[in-house]
């Protein structure tokens, strides 16, 4: 496998816990750095729309029968700083891993705004990268993470690092992941 070369895992449909499509893009950089990079649907024009013409629209109603100009001016205060707060802090356009062998891991989330927040694990500090399962609306979910050693205890974990919590894949598109995380981690 050449360095930067996509590997088999981009021909498959990959869908969240809630069934809207992702997709997942892997690069091999090296035998001990891959790259993982799981992306959701974009923010929906249409569906901002409905939602800012249902508020604009019970505003006016209210404003129609009151007659307070108010309503209108907090209205759309309120929809255009919703929609800011949404956009920078909340939709997530892409989640990234990067697991580097002897290194560490880094976990990247870029969103909808163009910002990005990213945090390093150093590979002293992991213990394992596992697939754990949680109970969540009464089903069972299950979502990728990364155990970290416990200083006082090294056979112990002192805690949980979850992986793609923005866009939720399902246990298909997990599992492919873990493998190959896995693989490296088998190297080091």
């Amino acid at each position: 496998m050449q360095n930067g070369e996509h590997f088999g895992m981009e021909d498959e449909t990959y869908t969240d816990i809630d069934g809207k499509a992702i997709s997942l893009e892997c690069q091999s950089h090296s035998g001990f750095c891959r790259e993982f990079t799981v992306s959701s649907a974009k923010v929906s024009i249409s569906r901002v729309m409905v939602y800012t013409c249902a508020v604009w629209m019970t505003a006016y109603i209210i404003f129609f029968f009151t007659e307070n100009t108010a309503v209108l001016s907090s209205a759309i205060i309120i929809t255009l700083v919703g929609m800011m707060i949404h956009i920078h802090f909340v939709k997530v356009d892409h989640e990234t891993l990067l697991v580097i062998g002897s290194l560490g891991v880094q976990v990247s989330s870029s969103y909808a705004s163009g910002r990005e927040s990213t945090d390093f694990i150093e590979m002293d500090k992991i213990k394992d990268i596992v697939i754990n399962e949680a109970i969540h609306m009464q089903r069972v979910i299950y979502y990728l993470c990364i155990l970290l050693k416990d200083p006082s205890d090294p056979s112990g974990v002192s805690s949980v690092v979850p992986l793609f919590q923005s866009s939720k894949p399902r246990l298909n598109c997990l599992v492919k992941v873990y493998r190959s995380c896995q693989e490296i981690l088998a190297k080091c």
